[in-house]
């Protein structure tokens, strides 16, 4: 808690230009999206008594200023904000079928590589932190020592008593092999608390059979609250000994999915920090998430009943 006895949620990762379909042909919107920075985003939202600060690298161009200028308009603390000299934002564009959607990137220059450079820096961005958020994108894109310092500061701050969410977010172009990023992120997940997999992704990378199975891996590696994320299917959740499932209302069509997962997974920790039970949390991430992918683009206005 900070001195004034506000929650203090640190998310951790990369921020990207956005462009997507703007509604008329070969016209796009440009914007900033990236996953961790959406939930943070969504959070500031959700509950205007929440203290989130974003933890990234940036470049000292005008992009970059950019963003930084929406991140302070957006409610978000940039305190921790490393600015890399001569270092830029990575890009990625968005395309549109039917509402599902598929992403062209160019990251390779992205600033947010050196996020976690500096060991002390890092301590110093998680201390007094309430809840710790990253995902496997914010780890995908260090280089193996970033990856070792984040996951050490990490352990470090929730041994302090943070607790730490973690969104596996399994994107295997962003790795070496498929072996480094199963075994990098279930490391991760033997130091969360809430863990919120989607299952489609898990299933392909480590071979479940069903959400429980993921649900069963996650609460084995030691979360001790799991989400099991399934597309417009019922999510699966664990909370402790509880076991359960909630069903998800059908979206007949969606216009956007870019944000679904990182608007769910905000409206559930929103709820979590002021100590909703699991369920009640799920069901305020999926009230979000339902009302997100209706709409175009990553991040959208919330109504006052959202």
């Amino acid at each position: 808690m900070t001195s004034s006895d506000v929650m203090r949620i640190v998310a951790i990762g990369e921020c990207m230009a956005e462009l997507t379909p703007a509604g008329r042909p070969d016209t796009f919107r440009q914007g900033f999206a990236g996953d961790t920075f959406n939930t943070a985003w969504y959070l500031a939202r959700c509950r205007r008594d929440l203290d989130v600060a974003y933890v990234t690298a940036i470049g000292d161009d005008e992009m970059s200023r950019a963003l930084r200028q929406f991140a302070r308009d957006s409610g978000l603390s940039d305190w921790w904000v490393r600015v890399v000299p001569g270092g830029t934002l990575g890009l990625y564009l968005v395309s549109l079928r039917d509402g599902e959607r598929s992403f062209s990137y160019w990251r390779g220059q992205s600033a947010a590589r050196q996020l976690a450079q500096d060991p002390d820096e890092l301590r110093a961005a998680l201390r007094d932190a309430g809840l710790i958020y990253f995902s496997g994108i914010t780890l995908a894109i260090l280089p193996q020592e970033g990856r070792e310092t984040l996951l050490a500061q990490v352990s470090e701050a929730r041994s302090a008593g943070a607790r730490v969410a973690f969104d596996p977010n399994l994107r295997p172009r962003l790795w070496d092999s498929s072996q480094a990023m199963t075994e990098t992120v279930m490391q991760a997940a033997r130091i969360c608390d809430v863990a919120l997999p989607s299952f489609e992704d898990e299933a392909y990378w480590f071979g479940d059979a069903t959400p429980e199975a993921t649900r069963a891996r996650y609460a084995e590696a030691g979360a001790g609250q799991v989400v099991v994320k399934n597309g417009a299917g019922d999510l699966v959740w664990q909370d402790g000994a509880r076991r359960g499932m909630s069903r998800v209302a059908p979206v007949a069509r969606p216009v956007d999915t870019t944000a679904a997962g990182d608007s769910l997974n905000a409206g559930v920790l929103a709820d979590l920090v002021h100590g909703a039970s699991l369920e009640e949390a799920i069901a305020r991430g999926c009230r979000l998430a339902r009302h997100v992918v209706q709409n175009r683009g990553a991040l959208v206005p919330l109504p006052p009943e959202v």
